[in-house]
């Protein structure tokens, strides 16, 4: 085999992996054949796109609804059926993590791209997928930064017998700084419009390094107290994010026939017929930044249809209220706010956003146990399905589920990777966080445009709003995060980034409230255990440790290396 098989495998048996990974159709091609014509870099690069988050099955890093380290089933807003060990503070060091070996093995790939290209003679024409295999490198790093802190730096392919493959680990810091170097030279290669939906552009790549400088900003400064640092990754979180605003490219999505309901459909456009009452598909998605790509006919991963309409996936009492009432306020403080008395009471005059989330009891709908829309009229309405909440937590999610007539697993929607709207609040939380302060005008064309893409009476977040109701403006700038994200895998990596968790975590998990309310006499599902307050409890004993702010490292890599040292507590 040529030397860069051999190099792969030995990379391979380093990292714990059982066999050499096989580069199909790549790994049989010879030296000179791969990395002598352009077009071989791009058939390289393009096998990068299939390590980003989704929405499959499993525990992988790359698992964006179901139970991997950024999924929200680990935060403290949902839960299921069963205890999530790492939403309860139980979780254990590994044995192994397939997370930590996939990741390197990926960097290696990222690596083996970057050091060809470096003997190109024109690497004008492999400008894209240099800028690409750059771009992976950083979000790949980016994740072990997320997940284990300080973590091993790797920017060219190693041999076997490399001496840094048994050093320690570099400084998160050292990694970050990378990584920031990593996208902005990506965004001078990559193309300033993506070549097709779902590959990288220039956007693609100030809009992660919106993300990755906002989320160590925020932890310089809320662990570390390091404020000159915090400030210089703001400064660049700010900066990044204002330049993809300012480029135009993306808007947020929203459609006058669909109205209130563009945020729930946005979650469910496809190609393969008509998926909403608009009749629009995905070349109508004008806020998908940076996708995962999905044709019609493919079968998914997960049943998403299932796992996110009905019973499967509870969200908590907490959760439900999170969203403002329609004055802008929250529950404790509105005066349009109906209270608990009534199934669906506390649904009314709230943020739509809600109900694009979540079902209200009776609320008719539509999903893959036979009741389809066909008409896309009020006709539908005579064959559809009536929400009963009645059991575990009394509340129920629609995200993400779809409404036309297709198999299970077979729904087609692309997943997010990045979306405008985050781009618009990473915008106003560094502007505030960089000072404590952010004027109206920052708000307007950042989170304002987010709050009231579908609550257009809404009052707007503004200083004088804040000051004569009372509120906090960083608690307000982070709930509309925490709304509008929901679902897509960042409650919990916010929590430890604003060193919240450890008020956030420990809290019971409750449901609906029961004692005084029509759900006393009505509640249908299986006896549950109240709190003082009559709320049903899912989970309690739940706990926060600080080791918890970082995953373990397995111990099968501290085997191979003892220089790597376990996270602090872990040990």
């Amino acid at each position: 085999m040529t030397k860069i098989y051999k190099t792969i495998c030995a990379f391979c048996i380093i990292f714990g992996m059982s066999s050499c990974l096989d580069l199909d159709p790549k790994a049989d091609l010879g030296d000179n054949l791969v990395w002598s014509k352009a077009d071989n870099f791009q058939l390289f690069a393009n096998q990068f796109y299939g390590w980003t988050r989704d929405f499959q099955s499993g525990s992988n890093y790359a698992s964006g609804l179901s139970d991997g380290p950024h999924s929200d089933y680990r935060s403290d807003l949902i839960c299921t059926s069963s205890i999530n060990t790492y939403s309860q503070g139980t979780n254990a060091i590994p044995a192994t993590d397939g997370n930590y070996t996939t990741l390197y093995k990926r960097i290696y790939y990222t690596n083996l791209l970057l050091k060809n290209a470096e003997g190109f003679d024109n690497q004008n024409v492999i400008a894209t997928p240099m800028g690409e295999a750059l771009w992976f490198r950083a979000y790949l790093h980016f994740e072990l930064v997320q997940l284990y802190g300080n973590t091993q730096l790797l920017t060219t392919p190693l041999d076997m017998d490399s001496e840094q493959l048994y050093g320690p680990r570099d400084d998160r810091g050292v990694v970050i700084d990378q990584i920031i170097k990593d996208l902005q030279q990506a965004a001078t290669l990559l193309p300033a419009a993506p070549a097709a939906a779902g590959r990288l552009g220039k956007d693609a790549a100030n809009a992660m390094l919106s993300r990755v400088a906002l989320y160590e900003g925020t932890w310089q400064k809320f662990h570390n107290n390091n404020s000159s640092r915090a400030n210089e990754l703001l400064t660049i979180a700010k900066n990044a994010a204002e330049a993809v605003m300012s480029a135009g490219n993306y808007s947020l999505f929203y459609n006058e026939t669909l109205g209130k309901d563009s945020y729930r459909y946005l979650f469910t456009l496809e190609d393969g017929g008509q998926c909403n009452p608009a009749n629009l598909a995905k070349k109508d998605n004008t806020e998908y930044i940076m996708t995962t790509r999905h044709r019609d006919g493919d079968k998914m991963a997960l049943n998403i249809t299932h796992a996110m309409q009905g019973n499967v996936c509870y969200p908590t009492r907490k959760m439900a209220n999170l969203y403002l009432c329609q004055d802008g306020l929250p529950v404790e403080k509105s005066k349009v706010f109906q209270g608990y008395a009534q199934a669906t009471s506390e649904f009314q005059n709230r943020d739509n956003r809600m109900d694009g989330t979540m079902l209200y009891h009776g609320e008719k709908n539509w999903n893959n146990d036979g009741k389809w829309r066909t008409k896309w009229t009020d006709e539908d309405l005579n064959d559809c399905l009536t929400a009963n909440v009645r059991s575990n937590s009394g509340y129920q999610t629609q995200k993400w589920a779809v409404e036309r007539k297709v198999d299970d697993y077979y729904e087609a929607m692309d997943y997010p990777v990045i979306r405008y709207a985050e781009v618009l609040l990473n915008y106003a939380e560094a502007v505030y966080e960089m000072g404590e302060n952010i004027s109206d005008a920052d708000l307007d064309k950042s989170l304002n445009l987010v709050r009231l893409r579908v609550n257009p009476d809404m009052p707007k977040l503004s200083n004088s709003f804040v000051t004569s109701n009372g509120l906090n403006m960083r608690e307000e700038i982070r709930r509309e995060r925490s709304v509008e994200l929901l679902l897509e895998g960042f409650r919990i990596d916010d929590l430890k980034r604003w060193a919240t968790a450890p008020t956030e975590m420990p809290q019971d998990q409750l449901g609906v409230k029961v004692t005084g309310t029509w759900f006393e006499a009505n509640w249908s599902g299986q006896a549950r255990q109240l709190n003082s307050d009559g709320c049903i409890i899912m989970y309690t004993g739940r706990t926060w440790n600080d080791k918890l702010y970082l995953y373990p490292l397995p111990s099968d890599q501290l085997q191979l290396n003892p220089q790597l040292g376990q996270n602090p507590g872990w040990q």
